[in-house]
């Protein structure tokens, strides 16, 4: 089986609650997604998304992603999109560097493969280990009150877990997730999210104030010697995710005992092929996992679904559905 052609899309996917709000000002209104769909000379084809999250939360960006999936593309005629390793490592020789870009290609080559053998991906990536993941909605920033009603809101839809996005001004974080957590059921999973957004001092303050709430402690700051200062004082459990860049930076992050979990974005690490790796060797090493991604709409979902529920269920922390987030299919 050989790939024969390549195509691209641009598909813009506005959010139904309106602006998604992190730590700093940063905001987006969409998705702003790339679908790739690639054909074999058997007329198989499979599909791939990547959308990053604006231009600010990652190393990605969309017209990033529109200008270098056609670079890449015209390289993979004639490969065998089954040969994922080679895929990869093709890409990398073309095009250094930009691992989200890869993302969609990858993906759908995963999709193609699995048609072909009219297989599910989830079989493929190493086999159902559950009948259905949890998933968590985000609490984006707001006023009090506008937290504390979406939160309810979400529970009241049938979700029991909620990532509450802190990581600006240290007390009005404080005073978010204590209203939060205040407004919800006792045994809500609650994660408190700074996307990396804290200095340790500022991580610590909100650490030592809100001992007496449950939660997760979600990627405080940037760098690995930052949240390692932080985790040193910590009597919660903590995951990283921004931290989460490669396989090497995954067994940097066990070396140094700097998480108990980690998140693990298909986008971020270029694709399907990487993020079955590093999570196999993730779950070997003892880690929670979570698999999600940037963003997008219903094909990215789909890739987040099989490789959560590949994932063994005693080391699945949740999971994300994006195609809920958006107001086009």
């Amino acid at each position: 089986m050989k790939i024969e052609s390549i195509k691209a899309y641009h598909v813009v996917q506005p959010f139904v609650d309106g602006p998604y709000r992190m730590s700093k000002g940063r905001v987006a209104d969409c998705f702003d997604a790339v679908i790739v769909a690639i054909t074999s000379d058997s007329g198989v084809t499979g599909w791939g998304e990547m959308a990053p999250l604006g231009n600010f939360y990652s190393a990605a960006f969309p017209a990033g992603a529109r200008a270098g999936v056609p670079e890449i593309a015209p390289h993979l005629i004639g490969q065998d999109p089954r040969g994922f390793a080679g895929i990869g490592r093709l890409m990398d020789t073309v095009f250094k560097g930009h691992p989200y870009i890869k993302s969609a290609l990858d993906m759908a080559c995963w999709d193609l493969a699995a048609r072909a053998a009219d297989m599910p991906l989830v079989t493929m990536l190493g086999g159902r280990e559950s009948d259905m993941a949890e998933t968590y909605r985000v609490v984006t920033h707001g006023t009090l009150d506008q937290m504390a009603a979406l939160a309810k809101r979400i529970l009241s839809e049938g979700c029991r877990r909620l990532q509450v996005k802190v990581g600006g001004n240290v007390h009005d974080d404080i005073e978010r997730v204590t209203t939060v957590a205040s407004a919800v059921p006792k045994g809500t999973v609650i994660f408190c999210d700074a996307n990396a957004g804290w200095t340790p001092y500022q991580a610590r303050q909100f650490a030592d104030a809100t001992r007496g709430i449950d939660y997760t402690f979600e990627q405080p700051c940037t760098t690995l010697d930052e949240n390692m200062s932080v985790r040193r004082m910590l009597d919660k459990p903590m995951v990283l995710d921004e931290s989460v860049t490669s396989l090497g930076e995954m067994l940097e992050i066990h070396r140094r005992g700097a998480a108990d979990g980690l998140t693990l974005k298909i986008s971020r690490l270029g694709g399907v092929t990487q993020t079955r790796l590093i999570r196999d060797v993730a779950v070997d090493l003892g880690f929670m996992i979570t698999v999600e991604d940037t963003g997008g709409a219903e094909i990215d979902t789909a890739a987040v679904a099989h490789l959560s529920l590949s994932t063994p269920a005693e080391r699945r922390l949740h999971a994300i559905a994006f195609h809920e987030w958006v107001t086009v299919r």
